[in-house]
C-alpha cells in the first residue's frame, strides 16, 4: 500500500482547570496517541490549567482544584456574568470553613479570565479541523468558557465534548442547551473520536451504526470499545513536560504520572456510585505490559511519582506487577484507589513494589449502612485493612459517607461506637451524600426514600434559571429525608473532628498509636488515647496466642477449632473484656486484633 501523503487531519485536544496542575491529562496523552497511531494526524494537546495555577499561585491552585464547587465557581461569572454574586456566595460557602483565609473572588475571577484569554489568542485555532475538550470533574465550567470564547473568535470551527462529565443523558442535555458544541463523544473515546474525525476529514455524514457521536439530532448508537486494551499505545505526556518546562521555568517541580491499570470496575455494584457509566465492560492490562509501561515512562520523563486511575486495581495482575516492581529495587512510589483487601502478605507485597498510599472504599462503619450502599463489605473488613496497610507502611486515605437516605438512628450510634475502634488509624474524610446522575439510587429513588429529583441548590447558583428545569446535570437535588440526615449526622461529624485533631495533635508521628511488641511468650501493647499518658497492656500465655490468631479477622469457630482447650464462654470474655478496652473489635461472629506490629511497622 503506498503511503498517505495527504495533508493531515489536525486535531486540538484541551484540558482545563480543574485538572490536578502537577499531573499530565491521562486522557489527553491517551487520545493523541490513539489517533495519531491509527490516521493521519497531527494532534496538539494543551494543558491550560498550568497557565491558571502558575497565574494564581500552586498553593490556591491545588486548593480550590480539591473542591468541585469552588473551581466552577470561579468560571460561571465568565459564563454566566448575571450568575457572579451567586457563585461568590457558593465560592466562600464550600471555602470558609477551611484554613487558611479565603482567597479573593473576584481577583481570581479576574486573573483566571485574563490567563485564559492570553492563552487563547496565543494559538492559531484556524488551523485545526476539530477542537476537543475533556469533560471530567470539575471541568465543565471552564470547558464551556473556553469553547465560547473559541466559537466567538471562530465561529466555524468544530468543537467536541468528552469525557466522565458526558455521558448518556448528560452528553445529550449539554448539546442541547450549549450552541458552542457541535458534537459530544458518549462513551470510551478512542474509536469514537477517531470515527468523527475520519468522518470530518472525508466530508461524510455520520453514521449510526459506526460512532457514539452525540449530536444536535440526538443519540447515535454506540461504538464498540476497544475489546484488548493490552493493544492501546503508551499515552503521549510530551506535550505536558514541555508546557510545564515553558510556564515553570523558574520553579519546576517533578510530576505524578498517571497510569491506567484497568477501566471500569469489577465489583460495580455500589448503590451511589456513577463512575463508570462510560464503560460497557471491566477490561484489564497484563501484569507485564503494565511493568513495560511503568518503566518507559520512569525512564522516559525520569520520574518516580505515580497515581493509578483504576477505580479497583485487578489484585491477580497486581500481584504480579508489584512483585516485579519490587525486584528492580526502585524507590518507587504509587498511589492506588482498592477494595477492602484483607490478605497482610498482599499488603506487604504491594508496598515493597512501591504502594505508598491507598484510597480504601470504606464508605461506612456501619453494617446496615454497608448493606444499602451494595458495598460487599462489613465493617471488620474495612477496619481490618485500615490496620493492615498501617502495618505494611500504606498510608489509608478515604471518606465516610455522610447524611446517606435512610440512614436511621441506629445506623448512627453504630458508627459512633466504631469510630472509637479506628481512633488509632488514619483518619477517614467525611464526605455528604451527592446524587450521582445515573447512579442505582439515581435511578430507583423511592427505595432510598426519595420521591422527587430536584435542581440541585449549589448548581442552581451557577446557571441562570431558565436552565433550572431542564439542563440533566441540574437533576442532582432530590426530596427525601435530607433535613432529617444532616441533623442524624452531626455527633458523627464531631467525633470525626475529634478523630482528626488526635493525629494532629500527635508528637511521634512515626509509630503507630495503638502497637505491641511481641516477648516470645507474652506481648505488651501500648496504647494512645487522648487525653493523658500511652496504656500499657500486657498478654501472656493462651491470651498472647489468641490475640496473635486475631491479627486477621477470625471467626468465633475458627479460634475454638485452633485452641481446642479454650471454652467458648471464657473467649467470650477475653474479646469482650479487649474490645471493651479498644484493643479488640467484635463484628457479629469475627474478631480482630486492633494493635500493629511495631516491628512490622518499623521495616
Amino acid at each position: 500500500m503506498a503511503p498517505d501523503t495527504s495533508s493531515p487531519f489536525k486535531l486540538a485536544l484541551i484540558s482545563m482547570p480543574w485538572s490536578i496542575f502537577n499531573r499530565p491529562s491521562i486522557q489527553l496523552g491517551t487520545l493523541k496517541a490513539f489517533m495519531e497511531r491509527e490516521m493521519n494526524c497531527q494532534v496538539d494537546a494543551f494543558h491550560p490549567y498550568l497557565d491558571v495555577a502558575n497565574a494564581i499561585s500552586t498553593e490556591t491552585y491545588r486548593r480550590i482544584s480539591g473542591n468541585s464547587w469552588a473551581g466552577e465557581a470561579l468560571f460561571a461569572p465568565l459564563l454566566f456574568p448575571e450568575q457572579k454574586e451567586k457563585a461568590r456566595e457558593l465560592f466562600f460557602s464550600v471555602l470558609s470553613r477551611k484554613k487558611p483565609q479565603v482567597p479573593d473572588f473576584d481577583k481570581l475571577v479576574s486573573t483566571i479570565d485574563k490567563t485564559c484569554s492570553i492563552w487563547i489568542d496565543s494559538i492559531k485555532w484556524n488551523q485545526y479541523d476539530l477542537i476537543g475538550f475533556s469533560v471530567c470533574f470539575n471541568q465543565l465550567f471552564p470547558s464551556l468558557y473556553a469553547a465560547n470564547q473559541l466559537k466567538k473568535t471562530l465561529p466555524g470551527v468544530s468543537v467536541v465534548f468528552g469525557g466522565s462529565s458526558c455521558t448518556g443523558q448528560i452528553g445529550l442535555s449539554l448539546l442541547h442547551h450549549f450552541p458552542e458544541i457541535d458534537y459530544v463523544v458518549d462513551g470510551e473515546g478512542e474509536k469514537s473520536l477517531h470515527s468523527l474525525c475520519r468522518t470530518l476529514n472525508n466530508r461524510t455524514s455520520l453514521s449510526s451504526k459506526q460512532n457514539s457521536v452525540l449530536r444536535p439530532g440526538g443519540l447515535v448508537e454506540k461504538t464498540e470499545e476497544i475489546t484488548d486494551i493490552n493493544e492501546l499505545p503508551y499515552p503521549d505526556y510530551k506535550p505536558y513536560f514541555q508546557e510545564m518546562a515553558q510556564i515553570f521555568s523558574k520553579e519546576p517541580f517533578i510530576p505524578t504520572l498517571p497510569l491506567e491499570f484497568s477501566r471500569g470496575c469489577w465489583w460495580n455494584k455500589c448503590s451511589f456510585c456513577n463512575l463508570n457509566l462510560q464503560w460497557e465492560r471491566y477490561r484489564m492490562k497484563n501484569a507485564g505490559r503494565m511493568e513495560k509501561e511503568t518503566t518507559h515512562f520512569m525512564q522516559q520523563f525520569e520520574c518516580l511519582n505515580f497515581s493509578f486511575t483504576d477505580n479497583a486495581l485487578p489484585l491477580k495482575q497486581a500481584d504480579n506487577y508489584f512483585k516485579a516492581i519490587a525486584s528492580k529495587r526502585i524507590d518507587i512510589s504509587f498511589f492506588a484507589e482498592i477494595r477492602a483487601i484483607g490478605q497482610p502478605e498482599r499488603l506487604k507485597l504491594y508496598n515493597q513494589g512501591g504502594l505508598s498510599t491507598v484510597q480504601v472504599g470504606v464508605e461506612s462503619l456501619s453494617n446496615s449502612l454497608l448493606q444499602k450502599m451494595v458495598k460487599g463489605t462489613t465493617v471488620i473488613d474495612n477496619i481490618a485493612v485500615m490496620k493492615l496497610c498501617s502495618e505494611n507502611g500504606i498510608q489509608v486515605e478515604g471518606n465516610l459517607i455522610t447524611e446517606f437516605p435512610t440512614t436511621t438512628e441506629a445506623e448512627i450510634q453504630e458508627t459512633l461506637v466504631n469510630l472509637e475502634f479506628v481512633l488509632p488509624y488514619h483518619p477517614l474524610s467525611p464526605a455528604a451524600f451527592f446524587l450521582g446522575h445515573g447512579s442505582p439510587i439515581h435511578r430507583d429513588g423511592r427505595a432510598f426514600g426519595i420521591s422527587a429529583l430536584l435542581p440541585h441548590h449549589k448548581i442552581k447558583k451557577l446557571f441562570p434559571p431558565h436552565y433550572h428545569n431542564s439542563l440533566e446535570q441540574l437533576t442532582k437535588g432530590y426530596r427525601g429525608d435530607r433535613k432529617l440526615q444532616h441533623l442524624l449526622w452531626k455527633p458523627v461529624y464531631q467525633k470525626i473532628e475529634q478523630w482528626q485533631n488526635f493525629h494532629d495533635m500527635r508528637t511521634d508521628k512515626k509509630t503507630a498509636p495503638l502497637q505491641y511488641r511481641d516477648g516470645g511468650t507474652f506481648l505488651i501493647i501500648r496504647q494512645e488515647q487522648p487525653p493523658g499518658q500511652p496504656l500499657q497492656h500486657r498478654l501472656r500465655g493462651l491470651s498472647r496466642k489468641i490475640y496473635l490468631f486475631c491479627h486477621t479477622p477470625q471467626s468465633i469457630s475458627n479460634i475454638l477449632q485452633q485452641f481446642k482447650s479454650l471454652k467458648e464462654e471464657s473467649l467470650i470474655s477475653f474479646i469482650s473484656e479487649l474490645s471493651q478496652k479498644r484493643l479488640m473489635f467484635r463484628d457479629n461472629d469475627k474478631a480482630l486484633s486492633l494493635a500493629v506490629h511495631q516491628t512490622l511497622q518499623e521495616t
